[in-house]
């Protein structure tokens, strides 16, 4: 039986301490600098196995993290911040840099930083411990910050395809579960600036590009190959190699995604039927079965954590 993790949030209004503890405990620690206005914060957090989703809003701070907050609580980690609103200020290593909305910064978090956000911050945070890096991307650290484009123009797709596997999955309404194999390769290929082995890249395209199209009833393995720019028969390796087959990735995802469907669908609104078709099922009989094999439950038992909804 698979269980999907589920995702918190955390609110603290004007009491800073506790924030920086909360962020000690759930993410890094970082020493937090508010002026005289009044501070509001919000964090939605996703434990996955191995990494740490969040999306974080607050109002104007500053945050750093020194070398004595290190020594006293080292991350042992690559963090990935994708800013969403405003623009934040970085100063690292004597130097100084504007990230701006649609930018992703990729930095050690062992390594002294500070972050401004005087217009106040909205972004996503991926937080991976360094032996899980080190294990995709062959290094275990960074020297300097990286910053790269996922706007619409001049951007990185593999940028692109990052935060929106991040946003999804720490989404307010019906968030899609993590591919957490997806977003370990996507930061590799992202931080090694694609020196990383071609097979990575690819399988982190080809996952991306499945994650993007999981609704649609058509999606195959050639069109998967398609949209990564590779053959079929590399892609049926590259996905051999991680232990699995791209039909039974693109089953597992659509039930994921069914699961979170059904788990948030408070009173039952939508009726079972079109949630498996919203997920790309054309048979109810195939979805039911399948859904029961890897949740060890029926679809409507998931849902009826509370109650009766439409079948």
């Amino acid at each position: 039986m698979v269980r999907i993790p589920q995702a918190r949030a955390y609110e603290v209004d004007q009491d800073v301490d506790q924030w920086e503890e909360h962020n000690a405990r759930s993410l890094i620690e970082l020493a937090c600098v508010v002026d005289d206005a009044p501070f509001r914060a919000r964090q939605v957090n996703l434990q996955l196995e191995q990494l740490h989703l969040a999306r974080v809003t607050a109002t104007a701070h500053r945050v750093s993290r020194d070398r004595t907050v290190i020594a006293r609580r080292p991350a042992d980690a690559i963090a990935v911040y994708v800013g969403l609103r405003g623009d934040s200020l970085l100063e690292y290593d004597g130097g100084r840099r504007v990230v701006h909305p649609g930018q992703l910064l990729v930095c050690d978090v062992d390594r002294p930083f500070v972050r401004g956000f005087g217009h106040g911050l909205h972004e996503l945070a991926v937080k991976v411990p360094r032996a899980a890096f080190e294990a995709h991307a062959g290094t275990a650290s960074l020297t300097s910050p990286l910053v790269l484009e996922a706007r619409d123009r001049d951007d990185d797709p593999y940028a692109r395809a990052l935060a929106r596997l991040v946003g999804r999955a720490v989404a307010a309404a019906v968030p899609v579960p993590a591919d957490e194999q997806a977003v370990l390769e996507l930061v590799a290929v992202l931080a090694t600036g694609g020196r990383r082995s071609s097979p990575l890249a690819h399988r982190a395209a080809a996952r991306a590009f499945i994650d993007d199209h999981l609704s649609d009833p058509g999606l195959s393995a050639t069109a998967v190959a398609a949209g990564a720019g590779i053959s079929e028969r590399h892609l049926s390796r590259l996905f051999a190699d991680a232990g699995t087959s791209v039909p039974r990735h693109i089953l597992a995802r659509r039930l994921d995604l069914a699961h979170s469907m059904l788990t948030h669908d408070v009173g039952g609104h939508v009726r079972i039927v079109d949630i498996a078709g919203q997920c790309g099922f054309t048979s109810m009989a195939h979805f039911s079965q399948a859904f029961r094999r890897r949740f060890d439950a029926t679809p409507g038992e998931v849902r009826l954590g509370g109650g009766v909804g439409p079948a």
